[in-house]
């Protein structure tokens, strides 16, 4: 019999049998109740399946509504949208820094014009949108609001979050602009600004995502994700925000990987840890100490070679976030480690979702592998493991402070480190790239994007330069201004500003002077 060790890429080592006597008091718990362990609702998938998103986004916002139609067309639930370069760093598409990047990695945003593009023929308040933005997150929820308004819509029902998770960005990810003090006080504006005018919206998704991309264990992924979202809530708190009302539309965004089985225990490990975390911050309703999360499968684990391969780690990380719990997911397309998703790449990363809900039988009962030994002695460690993080974390005063020392960066680094290392030792096996390789691929048809849409983009924006009312553009800059120097909560100002037709750029500007940029 081997007795070679085997371990999870946190650390955490894998016994060859696991028993009753791993796991004595079988925890009594329920799905939908505290501290929610086993799912957010009593009956999770048997009443309401996870909302299936396709996130997309590329060239300019006609060609993109065009993928959203398709992707309606196919059975998607809800829309997801990936911004361009220049869109999240908060440059207009002519500005010199945005050559090269217009509408490459997402659709190019500058004005109320192309938000009315991108969601021609489509009802706001009949869809759920998610935006992946941040730093210019504020900006892009008031021309979503702009554009709801202009169809006559009911804001109270309008559904859909933006990412709008900065501290992932200083720790992970790099899109941010302003420095992290005034990059909170936007974030709690928003908090603020939602919970009276926009009650349905998740006004922020505070990412794991980006943190697992950029190289961390599952165990860092949920510790430090917790972590930012304790720092949000005592942000919001020390406005005098109610932790019971907008703990209710904070929402999670985690990364799901090709261990099924830690990725199941890391999730459920999540649930219970925020629960806790939630009623030692204050909360006392149900529902603002509820994690509810949306999971998109592992871009940093999809491989250029035998591309093809990648369908098969789509499905089983499709498998680990639906017997994990969660929300809604996105499924990537198996040519994304070559290009943008193709439009049969997307239907087929659709149709794993669909397979899975419609035919595997894994929705049929809530929490189906709960009660194995090896499951929930895997989401004990996980969460033992993840509370020595966090600990780490509150000694050094927060996400912020750890942060603005290095430390989250320096821990996602080191690991980052140590997996590559291990593939290149053959320790790791990654099939089609160490082991199981050929000789010659067959070449995939990828999906490019024309460099000439700056121009079109350009175009617009001086066309529209042209036409708009210069005063009240005026005006509504100078307003932003000024509220961001007073205190104001600059929500009402910037939908306002997006109204005029003021550009994302210009807004971005303003507060590039009053609040400096982030070195």
């Amino acid at each position: 019999m081997s007795n070679k060790k085997i371990g999870t890429d946190s650390g955490i080592e894998i016994k060859r049998l696991y028993t009753a006597d791993d796991q004595p008091i079988l925890q009594a718990e329920l799905p939908g109740e505290f501290p929610f362990t086993r799912g957010v609702q009593a009956d999770m998938y048997r009443g309401k399946l996870w909302t299936m998103r396709q996130y997309a986004g590329f060239s300019t916002a006609e060609e993109s509504n065009k993928r959203y139609h398709y992707l309606l067309s196919q059975g998607v639930m809800g829309l997801s949208v990936a911004f361009d370069l220049p869109t999240q760093i908060g440059y207009d598409s002519d500005h010199p820094l945005a050559e090269g990047e217009v509408g490459k990695v997402g659709v190019a945003i500058d004005s109320l014009e192309d938000m009315e593009l991108l969601f021609a023929g489509i009802q706001l308040e009949e869809v759920s949108t998610s935006m992946t933005i941040n730093a210019t997150g504020f900006i892009l929820l008031a021309l979503y609001v702009a554009l709801a308004k202009k169809q006559g819509a009911d804001l109270k029902k309008i559904t859909g979050t933006i990412q709008n998770d900065i501290l992932k960005e200083y720790a992970a990810r790099g899109t941010y602009i302003y420095p992290p003090k005034t990059s909170m006080r936007i974030i709690t504006d928003i908090f603020e600004w939602c919970s009276q005018e926009l009650p349905k919206w998740n006004t922020i998704s505070i990412s794991g995502y980006h943190i697992r991309e950029a190289g961390s264990t599952a165990v860092q992924e949920i510790a430090f994700t917790l972590s930012n979202g304790k720092a949000y809530v005592q942000a919001a708190k020390q406005k005098g925000l109610d932790i019971n009302v907008f703990g209710k539309r904070l929402s999670f965004f985690f990364n799901a990987h090709n261990n099924l089985f830690e990725e199941v225990a890391k999730f459920r490990a999540a649930r219970r840890m925020w629960a806790n975390m939630m009623k030692d911050l204050g909360a006392t309703d149900e529902k603002a100490l509820m994690l509810r999360f949306h999971t998109q499968t592992g871009g940093a684990t999809l491989t250029a070679q035998q591309p093809l391969n990648n369908i098969s780690r789509v499905t089983i990380q499709t498998l680990a976030a639906v017997l994990g719990g969660t929300q809604s997911l996105h499924t990537n397309g198996y040519d994304e480690a070559l290009s943008l998703p193709t439009e049969e790449a997307a239907r087929i990363a659709l149709r794993t979702q669909q397979i899975v809900a419609f035919e595997s039988g894994a929705p049929d009962t809530v929490d189906p592998l709960a009660g194995s030994y090896f499951i929930e002695s895997l989401t004990d460690e996980v969460e033992k493991s993840a509370w020595e993080l966090v600990q780490k974390i509150d000694a050094m005063g927060g996400s912020v402070s750890a942060i603005e020392a290095g430390f989250m960066q320096e821990e996602i680094a080191r690991s980052a480190y140590e997996y590559q290392r291990n593939i290149e030792s053959g320790e790791k096996i990654i099939v089609g790239v160490n082991k199981f390789t050929v000789d010659k691929e067959t070449p995939i048809p990828g999906f490019k994007i024309d460099d000439s849409i700056r121009v079109v983009q350009s175009d617009k924006l001086s066309a529209l330069r042209n036409k708009r009312d210069k005063e009240k553009v005026l005006h509504s800059l100078n307003e932003i201004g000024a509220a961001a120097k007073d205190g104001r909560n600059l929500m009402p100002l910037v939908i306002e500003a997006v109204e005029n037709y003021c550009t994302l750029g210009e807004i971005s500007d303003v507060l590039r002077g009053v609040f400096g940029e982030y070195k």
